[in-house]
């Protein structure tokens, strides 16, 4: 399929590595954002041994690693604040970091900056309204009033995907866990180089993202998954970690102030078990594998998925074989990170039987670390 031309839909962490892998690989490529500002909440993201590696292969690794903070170890804590383990991550990349921290929105620029300077045609605001596969080709109509005709489209339009819609009517809809999570940026401690791990009913970490800056993620149980006001949400934030028996994370609690700097999401995840594409348009990323954050691998398994499209894609006479082949190479892998999460966040609230972050961070790794 060389030479090819591929719609991308989405602009987030997935679509726009699949715009970078594509074009390395010789395919012309559009790519369509429904935010006209382009827009990403400004806490911190963990990336995993398997995305640096990932970043190596798309030759982004320098202007990655610049923008984010590199970490060879994750600190595992008991609930009163003591240190129980250092767990070492595998360094996929000789000489480079095993783990990163960075910024969303230091992460989009890096990956923005590539695609703009890529010959990639993006367009901001734009949906796809009409989808109509006739086995030659896809012709695409657009929420501008634009029609195009491609070769193969790929969706990576989130865990509510309008793709998925589509394709696969009768999927299955997202599911919420009964827990949610809170981020807030906060000053790193002089003394952090790693990513500290607090057990306990409410699941804690602590991720740096640079020299001066980590940020504080906390899963709480949420069963009736509340709405909470914007102009009070440090203060709850802050109440959620008052019972919280570590003095290191009560001392960090006091400085939760700014309401707009408080992320607050529900956990939901989906897992679509049957095929992940239909004819010459696929999903990939959160459309067909939405995780929990308890392992850091959304982004990760996303980015994953798009290297594996294009390495397809540039394999295959046509396309339906291609996306066949990337589903079977992704299947079990994002399946285990879907369900090894899961079982972390049920564990945190009472749904399941307790999980051991050590030997399961410890497992996550030896997974990741296996070629994609």
């Amino acid at each position: 399929m060389d030479g090819s031309h591929i719609l991308v839909v989405g602009g987030g962490i997935g679509g726009l590595t699949a715009a970078i892998a594509l074009r390395r690989k010789g395919f012309a490529v559009d790519l369509i954002e429904r935010d006209p500002d382009w827009s990403v909440y400004g806490v911190g993201i963990i990336q995993q041994s398997n995305v640096v590696r990932a970043m190596a292969e798309l030759d982004l690794l320098d202007e990655y690693i610049a923008a984010g903070q590199g970490f060879d170890t994750v600190e595992i804590y008991i609930p009163t604040g003591q240190r129980v383990a250092v767990v070492p991550s595998p360094k996929l990349v000789e000489g480079r970091p095993a783990n990163m921290g960075i910024g969303r929105r230091a992460l989009q620029k890096v990956l923005a900056d590539r695609v703009c300077g890529s010959g990639t045609d993006i367009r901001l605001g734009v949906t796809v309204t009409q989808l109509d596969d006739d086995g030659a080709g896809v012709d695409v109509a657009f929420s501008d009033g634009s029609t195009k005709r491609y070769d193969a489209v790929i969706a990576a339009d989130g865990i509510y995907s309008e793709t998925r819609k589509v394709l696969f009517p009768e999927a299955p809809a997202p599911e919420f866990t009964g827990q949610s999570v809170w981020r807030y940026n906060l000053p790193r401690p002089a003394d952090q180089d790693g990513l500290w791990v607090f057990n306990g009913p409410n699941g804690i970490g602590l991720v740096p993202m640079s020299p001066k800056l980590m940020y504080m993620f906390v899963t709480t149980p949420e069963p009736e998954n509340p709405w909470y006001p914007a102009d009070k949400l440090a203060k709850t934030m802050r109440e959620k970690l008052a019972a919280v028996p570590a003095p290191q994370i009560r001392a960090l609690a006091e400085q939760i102030t700014d309401d707009a700097g408080v992320v607050y999401r529900p956990l939901e995840t989906f897992f679509l078990e049957g095929p992940w594409h239909r004819g010459r348009i696929a999903l990939f990323g959160d459309a067909v594998h939405a995780t929990t954050p308890h392992l850091g691998q959304g982004a990760g398994m996303a980015i994953e998925d798009a290297i594996v499209i294009a390495d397809e894609l540039s394999k295959a006479l046509d396309p339906t074989a291609a996306f066949a082949a990337y589903r079977e190479r992704r299947f079990e892998r994002c399946r285990y990170i879907v369900d090894a999460s899961r079982a972390i966040c049920d564990g945190q609230i009472g749904k399941g039987p307790p999980v051991d972050n050590h030997a399961a961070t410890k497992s996550m790794f030896e997974v990741v670390a296996q070629p994609i």
